[in-house]
């Protein structure tokens, strides 16, 4: 889910005072959208009258409905060439907010969305091109792959977005970034969504905008829906310590910080042995594996996920109840970022630090950015609380075959409540791509639900499928 799935509450201003459509109205209100928020608010009237705009936010904040709903307002249905690229730092970021104007874009239901993001094959994203697309989220390596080989063209662009820019930058893609807006028609909108505003992106924007509006909202959560401690620790300690924060707090779903893919491997490993079911989210991992994690700990079937903050760019999982700074990250505005993470939506959060003697100082940055002291408390205060080492409340059951064989999430349900017999209570989140199909079930009936759909039919055909393991 995007960082504007999550509707605003009561006391912000209402969508109706915008130039949107009354089907776009009702299909807001339908998906729970009743107010806007600070961001939604700052930038949609500039937006929907045509400015470019340099829009300071961070991912939690509603900004893809802010962009979203833009874009989609200059939408011409019937011209099917692609009218609005929006370009993400990473395939996660990118299927999310893809997945978000899906959901915007259905008072329409003839806007066709293609993802083009690397890690996946060309040729099946080049044959979708063919057929025509009117909105284009993609990776900017890939897009120039595809405007390099003539697959995409842009000369009917009318919008085009560059979210979380300041990632992008930091993972190397100025230059694709250059590439592609120079590719663009220069009668374009263009909108700039970052959390900072670092000397890399002003250049961008001079380059690239014409005469931009500004919008800068906080970027990060009230300091007091987020709960820090902070815990000394010798590098023997570390990692024996995660599974002591753990085992006494109990978190449902726990975000755990490295700073490099080794410590991030042995971490998982220390707490599998200790019966803590831990998955780790690093750059060596391939792009299926790296998918598969992601959709087991966004359905609950893992409590703890372990990943380096290059892997967990572009990530934002809602309802993170803590977040585990195993390190101390020695950039003290990423450490903003990384307890960011928890606490969104007026929820409460909790983010752990471990800090060693060495670490000291990176500590001392951080509470000067901040501007206040850190509680301490000692490790010998962690106790077992539950029965057990952490488990997850549900399984992720895999089915061979998806989207191209037009599985739908109601079919999948229809096959576990109707011929299963399976209360929907028990059924969790759906999740498609198109070769495979993922469904989080309860714990307590996943025996039940592997032998409905292997024994059963999904869509009128049999099926095969097998419990995800971690």
């Amino acid at each position: 889910m995007t960082d504007s799935a999550s509707p605003a509450g009561p006391t912000g201003p209402a969508f109706a005072q915008l130039p949107l459509s009354p089907a776009m109205l009702a299909n807001l209100q339908a998906l729970g959208y009743l107010a806007m928020t600070p961001i939604q608010a700052a930038a949609l009237p500039l937006a929907l009258t045509g400015h470019d705009l340099v829009a300071q936010a961070a991912t939690g904040s509603g900004k893809t409905a802010a962009f979203a709903l833009a874009l989609l307002h200059r939408l011409d249905i019937a011209r099917p060439e692609v009218q609005a690229l929006v370009l993400c730092p990473t395939r996660e970021l990118a299927d999310q907010v893809a997945q978000e104007i899906r959901r915007l874009a259905r008072a329409d239901g003839n806007t066709k969305v293609l993802t083009l993001c690397g890690g996946t094959p060309i040729k099946p994203q080049s044959d979708s091109l063919a057929h025509g697309a009117h909105i284009v989220v993609g990776t900017p390596g890939r897009i120039v792959d595809h405007l390099a080989r003539g697959s995409l063209l842009l000369d009917g662009l009318a919008t085009l977005v560059l979210d979380e820019a300041d990632r992008m930058l930091d993972m190397g893609f100025a230059e694709d970034i250059a590439t592609i807006g120079s590719r663009c028609p220069k009668a374009r909108q263009t909108l700039l969504f970052s959390a900072t505003y670092p000397e890399g992106l002003a250049q961008i924007s001079r380059r690239f905008l014409r005469d931009p509006q500004e919008v800068t909202l906080a970027a990060q959560p009230s300091a007091s829906k987020i709960r820090q401690r902070f815990y000394e620790v010798t590098e023997d300690q570390r990692l024996h310590a995660v599974g002591l924060l753990l085992n006494h707090w109990r978190p449902e779903r726990t975000l755990a910080f490295c700073n490099t893919k080794v410590q991030c491997r042995d971490l998982v490993a220390v707490l599998q042995a200790q019966g803590v079911a831990a998955l780790a989210l690093h750059g060596d991992l391939e792009q299926r594996d790296r998918d598969q994690v992601l959709i087991q700990f966004a359905n609950r079937s893992c409590p703890v996920l372990v990943a380096t903050d290059v892997a967990a760019r572009g990530l934002d999982i809602v309802g993170l109840e803590a977040v585990i700074n195993v390190e101390v990250t020695p950039d003290a505005e990423q450490h903003v970022h990384r307890v960011g993470r928890t606490g969104r939506a007026d929820a409460d959060g909790w983010a752990f630090s471990l800090a060693s003697l060495d670490e000291m100082g990176r500590v001392g940055r951080i509470e000067q950015l901040q501007g206040r002291a850190f509680e301490w408390f000692p490790l010998d205060g962690l106790t077992p609380t539950g029965s057990g080492p952490l488990r997850a409340p549900m399984v992720t059951l895999q089915i061979l075959g998806g989207r191209k064989e037009k599985i739908r999430r109601g079919d999948v349900l229809g096959a576990l409540t109707g011929d299963g017999g399976l209360p929907a209570a028990a059924i969790g989140k759906i999740d498609i791509n198109d070769f495979s199909t993922y469904v989080a079930v309860d714990r307590a009936i996943a025996t039940k639900a592997l032998k409905a759909l292997n024994e059963g039919k999904v869509k009128g055909k049999k099926v095969k499928a097998r419990v995800l393991e971690g």
